[in-house]
């Protein structure tokens, strides 16, 4: 009878499914993660982050922008598929600039982002409901496209004028959802949760090949193994930190909003502002892990010590903040991990496998313990469900 209960009420909740087509965007939009990892190996200092971190925020309001479009526009024609692989192209774009696009490519950057907003307004033309998604894109559009020719002329210029452009274009974005009427969104709790769960996987499973990447060429011995085999832990407690149950109580949460315009608002703050540290946690977290691999036994540079923790610490506050908008228990246990993790930066200093191993062991012991508290105050038995 429960069972039962629990099927129908998250079938309500979630209707219809993300598409294949949906994953296939999402996994070329996620091959940035694995360039900003190769711009942070190759320069670890506070430039570079800077800029990816300045990217990236450009990067991932559009692609929120799209996990938003296909809620509201099915990918369900020839037209809407064929304007979505067009989107896909500018992303593609947009990533292969990543590298250079402060050192000559800023251009290319500028053009996939103005492909990708294009596309974008040009999709919600194509919506069923074109009274109440006309307006929401009558007061999005403008304020997306300014922000792109920001972007486009920027990325011709060099020095403080692409810094300057690129970083009012990212304040315009992130300013956005408070500079238009939110209540014209309607937005179906299922796919919308579903849709950015499918992209924080594929992040994190992108880091991983980044992390393997990083042994090419290198003669394997136990020490090296063990870098590896500790990557691929750390990102599967980053996996387990959002799989574990919350992912859907956050579901329901959304979808228990009645109110159109609080449903969006915090819809734009959970998934849109609290997600983005989510990659940007696993991007910095997989280029600690590169740059301990061949150091095992050796002292990491305060930098790349530093980055490794940083990362881990980031996604963790980023959780946090996600459970904490949508009233979700549990996001003190992810704020202590996360200065737990901070703490051990002075052992990557002494030895890069020591750093390694005690974040894993201060991320596995917060979600143990928050999955346990769970079990306790739930009354169930399902120790089976830990580490999903």
């Amino acid at each position: 009878m429960l069972v039962a209960t629990v099927t129908a009420v998250t079938s309500q909740v979630r209707g219809p499914r993300v598409s294949t087509i949906e994953l296939f965007f999402d996994l070329v939009f996620v091959f940035t993660v694995t360039q900003f990892a190769t711009v942070l190996v190759k320069h670890v200092d506070v430039t570079h982050a800077l800029r990816v971190l300045l990217m990236l925020g450009i990067i991932w309001w559009m692609y929120a922008g799209y996990a938003w479009l296909t809620n509201a526009v099915a990918p369900s024609s020839t037209l809407r598929r064929t304007l979505l692989l067009t989107g896909m192209a500018g992303f593609m774009v947009i990533a292969l600039s990543i590298p250079y696009a402060f050192d000559g490519d800023g251009w290319a950057f500028g053009v996939g982002y103005v492909i990708v907003t294009a596309v974008h307004s040009a999709l919600f033309l194509q919506a069923d409901d074109n009274a109440s998604i006309g307006a929401a894109i009558a007061g999005l559009a403008p304020i997306n496209g300014t922000a792109a020719l920001l972007v486009l002329v920027g990325g011709f210029l060099d020095g403080p004028w692409h810094y300057g452009l690129w970083t009012a274009a990212l304040a315009l974005v992130i300013a956005a959802p408070h500079l238009q009427r939110m209540g014209t969104w309607t937005i179906n709790a299922g796919h919308f949760a579903e849709r950015h769960g499918l992209v924080v996987i594929v992040a994190i499973g992108e880091s991983v090949i980044a992390i393997g990447l990083a042994f090419e060429g290198m003669h394997l011995d136990p020490s090296t193994l063990i870098v590896a085999l500790l990557g691929l832990c750390i990102a599967y407690y980053l996996y387990w930190n959002y799989f574990s149950g919350d992912e859907t109580r956050a579901e329901h949460a959304l979808h228990a909003i009645t109110d159109p315009t609080r449903k969006a608002r915090v819809a734009v703050q959970a998934w849109g502002y609290a997600h983005y540290f989510l990659i940007a946690g696993i991007v910095f977290t997989a280029v600690g892990v590169k740059l301990s691999v061949g150091h095992a036994l050796e002292p990491l540079h305060w930098p790349s010590a530093i980055v490794l923790s940083a990362g881990a610490a980031t996604f963790l506050l980023g959780h946090a903040a996600f459970l904490s908008i949508l009233k979700v228990p549990g996001a003190w246990y992810r704020v202590a991990a996360a200065a737990g993790v901070l703490a051990v930066i002075p052992l990557g200093h002494w030895r890069a496998v020591a750093q390694l191993t005690a974040i894993l062991v201060v991320m596995a012991a917060a979600v143990i313990a928050r999955d346990l508290k769970t079990v306790r105050v739930e009354h169930t038995t399902a120790i089976h469900d830990f580490g999903r």
